[in-house]
């Protein structure tokens, strides 16, 4: 009897790091976002997780890649699939991107540092927010990887003119222009939690963060949170509280225009890629006007709460540009499967930046790597799936809008 308890009865190896422990818990991203929910204080884990107003446009962006089905072929003789593609001539080991997220120094103090390192180490691009809490420098000096930089139209152009400098003598391979921040989106999770950066400290402030103890403990211990690529400029850097809000909207220019993408030109000799495009009309503009890629977006539905999933504009708009400039889908990511969605309705890859953020502040940065581990197995183990050896392979014949 003892020996067959003993043959059907195993222990669990007891895991002494509490990061680690949190990782066992997730089998997925919307796993992590649910620890990173409990571990992070409230208006830190509100800014992360939330969007606009009523929140419609972030709810619809996931929904979008749930009404698509797959179509998958049989008996294709998948014994190994390629998910390898190009994105602006050079290779990429998944059609991923990190898009940009600023102040990710809240989810955890490795912040933008931990996220480039781990893309590095995945093959595919990071990209650095303007309003980042690690520097250019800084991301540079720990990451040999691909690296863009995602640029605002500040009022100041000479600022603009600074950082783009800064990325060129940094080896920085691309400008990422956001174009649908003229102002900021009413993001009133924010606006009830009293979210600041850095966070003031109140009565609600000092309770959350004894309710959130580990998160406090490595806050306190870190260096103060600034606006890493404009400290000591005009433009300030965060060492002052501030709303978001408040800073975006006296700091950027809502008068941006297609002149401003003719003098970053001027200014940049790379690749440059327009991120924010929302409707088949201004795709054929950035197209005519010879960006070399753009991403369809609605700020992860942070700004205008109404506006189109990108999903939905995939297929419309690479059949209206065709070749003229590559397209990356943004908005909803939070599975390899969802990156197969994406290409097979002609997108040459995805863009996700929460899905990161709740890693980080899960685990840092091995909760970081976990969400890339899951990403390539899902593109891997999806494309075997539904027939598909190579990202080649993906079209529109193995996808179907569901009614």
């Amino acid at each position: 009897m003892f020996e067959t308890l003993r043959s059907v009865m195993r222990f669990r190896r007891v895991e002494l790091n509490p990061a680690r422990r949190r990782l066992a818990r997730c089998a997925n991203v919307d796993d992590m976002r649910r620890v990173a929910r409990r571990r992070l204080p409230r208006g830190v884990f509100d800014y992360i997780d939330g969007a606009a107003e009523d929140e419609v446009s972030s709810a619809r962006n996931r929904e979008a890649f749930e009404r698509i089905e797959f179509r998958p072929r049989i008996l294709r003789g998948v014994d190994s699939v390629e998910p390898g593609t190009t994105l602006l001539g050079r290779p990429l080991a998944l059609p991923l991107v990190v898009a940009p997220t600023g102040f990710s120094r809240i989810a955890n103090p490795a912040g933008e540092l931990a996220i480039a390192r781990a893309a590095a180490r995945a093959g595919i691009p990071y990209t650095l927010s303007t309003l980042g809490t690690r520097s250019i420098e800084e991301v540079s000096e720990v990451s040999d990887g691909r690296r863009w930089f995602q640029v605002y139209a500040w009022r100041d152009r000479g600022l603009v003119k600074e950082l783009v400098q800064r990325s060129a003598e940094a080896g920085f391979e691309a400008l990422v222009l956001t174009v649908d921040t003229p102002v900021f989106g009413r993001r009133e999770r924010d606006v009830r939690s009293g979210f600041t950066l850095p966070p003031k400290l109140g009565l609600g402030t000092l309770i959350d963060g004894a309710l959130h103890p580990g998160w406090t403990l490595e806050f306190v211990r870190a260096e103060p949170i600034l606006f890493a690529n404009v400290v000591g400029r005009d433009a300030g850097d965060g060492s002052d509280a501030v709303t978001l809000a408040d800073y975006v909207n006296s700091q950027f220019d809502p008068g941006l225009s297609w002149a401003d993408v003719d003098w970053l030109r001027s200014i940049w000799d790379g690749p440059i890629v327009l991120k924010g495009v929302q409707r088949v009309e201004d795709a054929a503009l950035a197209a005519d006007s010879g960006v070399e890629a753009i991403v369809l977006s609605n700020h992860g539905g942070r700004q205008l709460d109404g506006s189109p999933p990108p999903l939905e504009l995939v297929a419309p708009v690479v059949d209206r540009v065709g070749d003229r400039t590559e397209v990356i889908c943004d908005g909803g990511v939070r599975r390899g499967s969802d990156i197969v969605k994406a290409v097979a309705l002609g997108a040459r890859a995805c863009m996700a930046g929460r899905a990161f953020l709740y890693g980080l502040g899960v685990a840092g940065e091995p909760g970081v790597d976990r969400v890339f581990e899951w990403f390539d197995e899902g593109f891997r183990r999806n494309m075997t799936l539904i027939g598909a050896r190579a990202v080649g392979e993906l079209g529109h014949d193995l996808v179907r809008w569901r009614r």
